[in-house]
């Protein structure tokens, strides 16, 4: 057995982050040639046509040099089993299968290793690849791929097709027949390595080679990467089509991430500063190239506990980048860098440029093992790194503090939310026991609010109690039944146009929990003439009315099934930019770009309330109902506004036109930095403290209006403005985990949708594949909270799962942009149709469909879709059974 402990040094240290564990000075050059690393082992060409292998689990293991090739070594790959651990080798001359095993053993007695040559004169090799059983060798040499069997020492097959040089190639786990290979030709290819045949071939994706090739077993996905320091994503789901899923600059993301990093480093106190940054001080000055050498799968399942995110340990899938000027560790799920390791950064390392990169992580995740080789020199490194530090190291602390949207707090008495009983009991003088006013309660212990809470989760969740009041307790605002339960029906007479018939005999029923998307039209209608688009839509909260915004200043609401006349509500001087629903239902709220505001009684179509110019010093761009019908939250320019409002439902007909509604400015909060808010959400459903808002600068702040100031900011959220944050609210017909309430979704052009956790600040998963380049798009959460829609300028919406990065339905029938969704919150009864989506009503499919990750379900969902093609579609129901 050869020895190069002549030119070894071992332990070398660079920090508590990388340790140089090995270092080999080669008497030929090593660049551009294919490493290997294992869970045990790692190997690489030693003085051109020697194989050294490296065991990384006990470095005090002599070195083992095999020799066999008279070419110099171009690929090194290991096999898949355990036991016995094999290993391949490829030059121009031979291609060599060895056991590790009884290559140390002869090496032990003295003996010369020998292998067994699979293949001679292939040409120059530059990826090998063994098959998950280890019973096949991919060989990619020049333009072609030879499939060799290991135990004929034979050649099954030869895969043409490549116009240029086969870079990497791997075979797909869960379909063995399968191989996945890409070229200098800038494509990639399927084959069918049983049959030797072609399946798939892409288009030409980039303008540089493609070098290195992933494919993960977990989410699926195809990850290829090329010379320019790009990723190319694609799904390799059934029925995707090997779909693109996005496309990542390795360079911007860089950039990004160091400014997000500074960012909360800023943020944290004096003596929180102390996050180790040896990594990061020169991290801005990324390179102008980061061709992508080598990709490795990483798991940071620990390091992303699920107490840091809903979808962390889940769903989420990391892998290791290697370029020539750092590693990377990249997540599947939100396309955002998790860490950055730049080699110039630690003077002590010995290779700063990389030639060749192979990084694998470690049983548990919590380190991995590089193996780099010097781009100008001869020099080959083995790194270890501790991932878990690195990645802890560059998190740093979250950029504000943990606030949930369920309240784990009572209201303080200095909060603008606060109400004094005796001021409200002053102002709506009435008997205590009167359905819908105001009540208070005495001090009470902790047994009474028990039971007094599941009274009131009770008469929410109850669709048969015929009437809603409030309640306040301590500063806190309830929906509460009131006494009278059921009151008597008085006003018998009947006029000429009948009321809407009712269709509630399932409105007590629980919303399911798992759904499905709709498929197919089933129903549209056309609700303008002329160039009037309907610019924005929302449900009622008992799913019975749909509310319309066009851009022809009027606002429309429709019965959920969308027949009869539509009542309408005219008297904005600009196109309808927000339409809202209090939480009873009765009253309906509506912004425009004449910048008032307006509050409509369903009722007679009539307004009861208008906020003009005079109370705003800026257009008003958002605005809804806030803690259960309590305020009217809107955004004024770089302001956050609560009005208290009051509405006069008297029936005087004398003094029916004297304006008696009125509402008052209670409190108002600026942005940081004094930027325009772009958009803004908060729960009206039950009381949340939490107020979320967007602003022109692409930052997210999140307010906490129990204490008034502003509890976290997000910088740099997405590439563009923000147009649109949406936020899990659920329904008050199902019941979600509590933790699922925390996520919300922002969407801006040309940036794709984020999927965003409250209590880690962080953007857990990232949508991309619905075309929307120049016009806003809308969004919308499902009522069960697994799925996300969205329009596009394709005439499309998309579904999109909340466990998957790409769309998982296209729905079609739209003639121009969709604007906006909508969902139904409630859910009708089997065969009955109902809204579920912008201008679309949805047909049964033929086929049955499962829910997320195949499990079964028997479900019906509901979306409401806007367009500029003035469509308001119904969306029929459909069982789906697993």
């Amino acid at each position: 057995m050869g020895d190069p402990q002549g030119n070894l040094c071992t332990d070398a240290g660079v920090g508590d982050l990388v340790t140089e564990k090995c270092l080999v000075a080669s008497k030929g050059p090593a660049c551009r040639v294919q490493l290997a690393c294992s869970d045990q082992y790692c190997a690489f060409p030693l003085d051109g046509n020697a194989l050294c292998v490296w065991n990384t689990d006990d470095p005090s293991y002599q070195p083992l040099t095999l020799r066999g090739h008279h070419e110099p070594i171009t690929a090194v790959a290991f096999g898949n089993a355990v036991s016995p651990p094999l290993i391949c080798s490829a030059s121009r001359d031979y291609v060599i299968m060895w056991t590790l095993d009884e290559c140390r053993q002869k090496a032990l007695q003295g003996l010369t290793p020998r292998g067994v040559v699979m293949g001679t004169l292939l040409g120059k090799v530059l990826c090998l690849r063994l098959s998950p059983d280890d019973l096949a060798v991919a060989v990619c040499a020049g333009k072609k791929i030879f499939m060799l069997d290991t135990e004929s020492q034979s050649t099954r097959a030869e895969l043409e097709g490549h116009r240029g040089a086969v870079t990497a190639a791997e075979f797909c786990l869960w379909q063995t027949h399968l191989l996945i290979s890409v070229s200098e030709d800038r494509s990639f290819k399927v084959w069918d390595h049983h049959m030797g045949s072609l399946i798939y071939s892409s288009s030409v994706l980039t303008a540089s080679p493609l070098l290195s090739l992933l494919i993960d077993a977990e989410s699926r996905q195809l990850v290829t990467g090329c010379a320019n320091g790009q990723l190319w994503i694609f799904s390799l789901v059934e029925g995707h089509d090997y779909r693109c899923v996005t496309r990542v600059d390795l360079k911007k993301k860089s950039k990004s991430f160091f400014r997000r990093v500074e960012s909360r480093l800023c943020s944290l106190p004096e003596e929180g500063q102390c996050v180790c940054t040896d990594g990061l001080e020169k991290g801005e000055e990324v390179e102008a190239s980061l061709p992508v050498l080598g990709l490795g799968p990483c798991d940071l399942s620990l390091v992303l506990p699920a107490e840091c995110g809903c979808l962390s340990s889940e769903n989420t899938t990391c892998l290791w980048i290697g370029s020539s000027a750092g590693l990377f560790i990249f997540n599947l799920a939100n396309f955002e860098l998790e860490a950055v390791l730049h080699y110039k950064d630690f003077r002590s390392s010995s290779t700063q440029v990389a030639g060749s990169c192979a990084v694998m992580s470690k049983v548990g995740g919590e380190k991995a093992v590089c193996l780099l080789t010097s781009l100008c020199g001869r020099k080959i490194a083995l790194l270890e790194i501790c991932a878990a530090a690195l990645v802890r190291s560059q998190r740093g602390h979250n950029a504000g503090r943990d606030l949930p949207v369920l309240p784990r707090a009572r209201v303080l008495s200095t909060s603008p939310l606060y109400f004094r009983p005796a001021e409200e009991s002053r102002t709506q003088p009435a008997p205590q026991r009167q359905s819908g006013m105001f009540s208070v309660f005495p001090a009470w212990d902790t047994e009474s609010i028990n039971i007094f809470k599941y009274i009131l989760y009770f008469a929410a969740k109850c669709r048969s109690l015929k009437k809603l009041g409030t309640v306040i307790f301590e500063g806190n605002v309830f929906a509460f039944c009131s006494i009278t339960l059921f009151s008597p029906k008085t006003n018998t007479r009947s006029s000429g146009d009948r009321s809407l018939p009712r269709r509630d005999c399932h409105r007590g029923k629980e919303y399911p929990l798992e759904s499905s998307p709709p498929t197919k039209v089933h129903k549209q209608r056309v609700i303008a003439h002329g160039p009037a688009a309907v610019s924005c839509v929302q449900y009622s909260g008992d799913g019975r009315w749909l509310a319309c915004g066009l851009a022809n200043h009027l606002s429309l609401v429709f019965r959920a099934d969308l027949t009869g006349t539509p009542a309408v509500f005219s008297g904005h001087d600009g196109a309808v930019s927000t339409v809202c629903w209090s939480h009873d239902g009765q009253w309906l709220l509506s912004t425009s770009r004449d910048g008032t505001l307006r509050l409509w009684s369903l009722r007679g179509a009539e307004l009861a309330l208008c906020v003009g110019k005079d109370v705003f010093s800026k257009p008003t761009r958002s605005a809804q109902f806030y803690y259960i019908d309590t305020f009217i939250l809107l955004s004024s320019g770089p302001e956050l506004q609560l009005l208290k409002y009051h509405v006069d439902t008297c029936r005087d007909g004398i003094q029916r036109y004297k304006q008696k509604s009125r509402c008052k400015g209670v409190f108002r909060l600026p942005t940081t930095g004094m930027t325009e808010i772009t958009s803004l959400s908060a729960v009206n459903g039950f009381c949340s403290y939490l107020v979320l808002t967007a602003g022109r600068n692409r930052t997210l702040e999140v307010f906490d209006l129990n204490a008034g100031c502003s509890a976290a900011t997000i910088i740099e959220a997405h590439s563009r403005p923000v147009h649109q944050i949406c936020q899990n609210k659920g329904s008050s017909f199902m019941t979600q985990q509590h933790q699922l309430y925390n996520l919300f979704a922002t969407t801006a052009t040309g940036d794709g949708i984020k999927l965003w956790d409250l209590r880690s600040y962080r953007c857990e998963r990232c949508f991309e594949g619905h075309p929307n380049r120049g016009y806003p798009c809308g969004i919308a959460f499902s009522p069960c909270g697994r799925y996300v829609a969205s329009g596009a300028e394709d005439r499309h919406v998309y579904m999109y799962d909340v466990g998957s990065s790409t769309f998982s339905h296209r729905l079609a029938g739209h003639t121009d942009t969709v604007t906006g969704v909508a969902f139904s919150p409630s859910a009708p009864q089997q065969g009955q149709p109902w809204w579920q989506g912008q201008d679309q009503l949805l047909d049964q499919p033929q086929q049955p469909l499962h829910c997320g990750r195949g499990s079964p379900c028997l479900w019906w969902l509901g979306r409401l879709q806007t367009s500029t093609d003035r469509k308001v579609p119904h969306l029929h129901p459909y069982p789906c059974t697993g």
